[in-house]
């Protein structure tokens, strides 16, 4: 099976080709990574043909479609689920959605919990808690007090905590004094790569579709939209 990733809802704008043989090992044809200025439109589609012309292979090769849904950039996200959407469709490619807070997780392997923070300006975050690459609880889009309250919450036995991305740098200070044993991941930044692997396991539990089955969770308006209707 060929997996054909990308995930635009961050800075990054992230390309992936990753195969699973017949062992079932998962196998990584070609990554592409792109955080420059220029906006994911402009980034998104040259990026996905120079993945599939260097690896020797057309659209009608790839099984399964994997897209981030978000949260993270409001337009970023469009622009990813939205050409998914048109691949899955012209194609008849199934598809999978994973969300940003979900690829993060899958950045590591650990025994510990996983709990990914993705910054969301004014000390606001997006965060789910993880063990066992199974979400427990719902998505949080909150302060990052009243965030790491609710991870505490969550949390039912003596199990180590490991953070990840780009909230839990910004807000590492903060997370210490609640959780005093705290470890932290290096490997922040959102990746296609990991975001396939998550879309695998989904289309092995049978969780994916037609180009219907992805669509944006956003978890918070968008800034055009608080300053009008507040949040």
């Amino acid at each position: 099976m060929k997996i054909l990733a990308v995930d635009t809802s961050s800075s990054n704008c992230s390309v992936s080709i990753t195969e699973i043989d017949e062992n079932k090992n998962f196998n990584i044809i070609i990554s592409k990574n792109n955080d420059n200025e220029k906006t994911h439109s402009q980034k998104l589609m040259p990026m996905i043909d120079e993945a599939l012309r260097e690896s020797h292979l057309y659209l009608s090769d790839i099984n399964l479609l994997a897209c981030c849904l978000g949260p993270g950039s409001f337009t970023g996200i469009r622009i990813g689920i939205a050409t998914m959407k048109a691949f899955a469709d012209v194609k008849e490619i199934p598809t999978v959605g994973v969300t940003s807070l979900e690829s993060l997780a899958y950045n590591i392997s650990t025994n510990d919990y996983i709990c990914p923070i993705i910054d969301c300006k004014n000390n606001n975050v997006y965060s789910a808690l993880f063990s066992d690459m199974k979400q427990i609880g719902e998505n949080i889009a909150e302060s990052i007090d009243i965030t790491l309250d609710r991870i505490s919450s969550l949390i039912s036995d003596g199990k180590s905590i490991t953070f990840i991305g780009d909230g839990s740098i910004i807000h590492k200070d903060l997370i210490l004094q609640k959780f005093p044993q705290a470890k932290f991941s290096t490997d922040n930044i959102q990746s296609s790569i990991s975001l396939a692997k998550c879309a695998y396991d989904k289309y092995l539990q049978g969780d994916y579709g037609d180009s219907n089955h992805i669509s944006p969770l956003y978890l918070r308006k968008s800034q055009a939209e608080r300053a009008k209707y507040g949040d």
